[in-house]
């Protein structure tokens, strides 16, 4: 498989920083606010040290993106990009949904993806062209292409009033089969996974979207932003089955 050392890596990586930011949740955790009012913990910090010193020792010549600063050019063309917790509300709340995500972008293309689940046991992943699995399970989204039977994840509902949709949401919604709200890691897996239909995230950075666009997209999911573009950096972003592509981006667009 291509990229076989990368995702044995990151793979390791991400359960080192996992298995680390358990225990820091055992002896208790205190939360931080940081300027965009997102928390923080020494958990975050210390996980992002460990992948990005792990990440660098095994490829020098890359560079890397962590959502707590570490930020390298690097020489190769390929960037590593990292949330070492991704869901720290959850974290610190004591919710078994929270990740720790690593993608790798090569020329702007993200190529593989990493999300581990800690506090599941579980590890989402997937390498460009190879297909997404949940530990050695292999995910393929759901054939749903109807609203009235789909089930959409929407993330981060308090900060959907300064998009130009938001008057029709609510009305709209009613022809939805359910609407759920996990987080935004965990509402992307269940997407890749097949138990939900489609995740909306209105607020988020590339390393939110990283490793879980590509981990989607090898699963037959679809990724593109409220404009219609396709970008992990245009802050937000919708994840969801091929039959449901049409019907979601008119509703954004219109």
């Amino acid at each position: 498989m291509d990229l076989e050392k990368e995702l044995r890596i990151a793979r390791e990586a991400a359960m080192r920083a996992g298995e680390m930011a358990l225990r820091h949740q055992r002896e208790g955790v205190q939360a931080e606010t940081k300027g965009d009012l997102s928390p923080v913990t020494a958990a975050d910090r210390a996980g992002e040290r460990l992948i990005s010193g792990l990440l660098t020792g095994a490829f020098p010549a890359d560079g890397v993106l962590g959502e707590e600063g570490a930020e390298e050019p690097g020489s190769s063309g390929r960037r590593w990009i990292i949330d070492p917790i991704d869901g720290t509300r959850e974290y610190v709340r004591g919710s078994p949904y929270w990740s720790v995500l690593i993608g790798l972008e090569d020329g702007g293309e993200m190529r593989l993806g990493v999300a581990h689940f800690p506090a599941r046991g579980r590890t989402y992943w997937a390498v460009r062209g190879c297909g997404a699995y949940c530990d050695d399970v292999r995910l393929r989204c759901s054939e749903i292409s109807q609203l009235s039977q789909a089930v959409l994840c929407i993330n981060g509902i308090n900060e959907l009033s300064v998009f130009p949709f938001a008057p029709r949401l609510v009305d709209w919604l009613h022809g939805v089969w359910a609407v759920r709200a996990f987080g935004g890691c965990m509402d992307a897996v269940m997407v890749a996974s097949g138990t939900a239909d489609a995740w909306m995230e209105p607020s988020g950075k590339a390393w939110d979207y990283a490793a879980l666009r590509v981990i989607g997209e090898e699963a037959g999911a679809v990724f593109f932003n409220f404009d219609g573009g396709s970008s992990i950096c245009a802050g937000n972003g919708v994840l969801c089955t091929p039959g449901l592509e049409a019907e979601l981006r008119r509703f954004f667009t219109c």
